[in-house]
């Protein structure tokens, strides 16, 4: 038995969708029992989340009983802030359990996870110094900025001194980690690309009729040059998503082919990659995976991204322009638009890197389930 701990964000994302993807993994290809043990800041107000960032968690208790009553022999940990903390990783070891940590972002040092701030990226925040995050207000307001910025200080070294395994998605995660001084000491530290399974047997990108960009609309994520990019190349764009950039977005789009379609469900996202001729990644901020890519290109769907964070290790350098240069996006689209040769290149990459079946060898060695020694850092790629 697996057991995933995760405390969903206001804003649902990649993350969820990795965790998800990751329970069928376990079940489908490691052939385990897995469940679920989640909270969700939706329903959390904000005197609770400050409470469990500053004592390191609340409510310890629930996740060793789960543990003992499962039998879980592994926890898997995702978010674990702001009410898990590093008590529910202690309570789980109590509990007879081994602890995986997964950091899909940078949030042991950040406190916004992204190193991305004020439209640029920010590493300023380094170990236990947090202030920089705090003076800058980097998470809303002063106060949930001073909760976040003292939560990190104090307790991302007991976090990591409760894992008996760290997860991340990326050899870049891994190197940026690093750089920002997470205390990751003597934890074995596996890379593990999130699992993505192929839903074409080739690319039918012959037949699209628009560009698409799925993603959060917030400055971090580079709509705006994508939107620039596609008038200059004259290509239709598709946008699904939603964020707090929407109306300036919707104001920078006047006068293009520039379709906004807000929030939509995953089965929505598969019927638009069906008809794209194209996938757009134009990230401002170092990604820590690119699940949005590798989606894409598991649909056969040709991809031009950034080249930043571990979009490099994802994607072909030939689909790779440089991060916030709409003039290098358009001719990068122009020629991978409606390439059916590139979509099944894609395809094939995407397969070799992130298929089920790749992933399901590296968490079973990250779980301690496949009779390997467990200790060394593994490359995706």
């Amino acid at each position: 038995m697996i057991l995933f701990l995760h405390h969903r964000y206001r804003t649902t994302g990649g993350e969820e969708r990795a965790v998800a993807a990751l329970r069928a993994l376990v079940r489908d290809r490691l052939g385990e029992d897995e469940d679920l043990l989640e909270r969700d800041s939706g329903t959390l107000a904000g005197p609770a989340a400050a409470a469990g960032l500053l004592r390191g968690g609340t409510h310890p208790g629930e996740v060793a009983a789960a543990v003992r009553s499962s039998g879980a022999r592994v926890v898997h940990a995702h978010n674990l802030l702001p009410t898990y903390g590093w008590r529910a990783l202690a309570a789980a070891q109590e509990a007879g359990a081994r602890t995986v940590l997964q950091l899909h972002n940078y949030r042991l040092v950040c406190a916004v996870g992204v190193c991305f701030t004020d439209g640029e990226e920010c590493t300023r925040c380094h170990g236990r110094d947090t202030r920089p995050g705090i003076r800058r207000t980097c998470r809303g307001t002063r106060a949930e900025a001073l909760a976040y910025g003292a939560g990190l200080a104090l307790w991302q070294r007991r976090t990591v001194a409760h894992a008996d395994a760290i997860v991340v998605p990326s050899a870049f995660a891994l190197r940026r980690l690093r750089d920002l001084g997470a205390p990751l000491g003597d934890v074995p530290v596996h890379v593990v690309g999130h699992p993505v399974a192929p839903t074409a047997e080739r690319s039918a990108a012959a037949d699209g009729t628009y560009a698409l960009v799925a993603s959060r609309l917030s400055p971090e994520k580079g709509v705006d040059i994508a939107i620039e990019a596609c008038r200059r190349a004259a290509i239709p764009l598709v946008i699904a998503g939603d964020g707090e950039q929407r109306a300036d977005l919707e104001r920078a789009a006047a006068g293009a082919d520039v379709t906004f379609l807000g929030a939509v469900s995953p089965a929505e996202v598969a019927r638009l990659r069906a008809g794209a001729a194209l996938a757009l990644v134009p990230s401002r901020s170092a990604e820590t995976f690119g699940l949005a890519a590798a989606e894409a290109m598991a649909a056969g769907v040709p991809v031009v991204g950034s080249a930043v964070g571990a979009l490099p290790e994802l994607l072909a350098p030939g689909a790779q322009v440089p991060a916030g240069d709409p003039d290098a996006l358009a001719a990068t689209a122009s020629a991978r638009y409606a390439n059916a040769d590139a979509g099944d290149a894609d395809l094939a990459r995407v397969r070799s890197v992130a298929a089920p079946e790749v992933v399901a060898e590296q968490l079973a060695h990250a779980y301690g389930i496949d009779g390997r020694p467990s200790g060394q850092v593994e490359s995706p790629v």
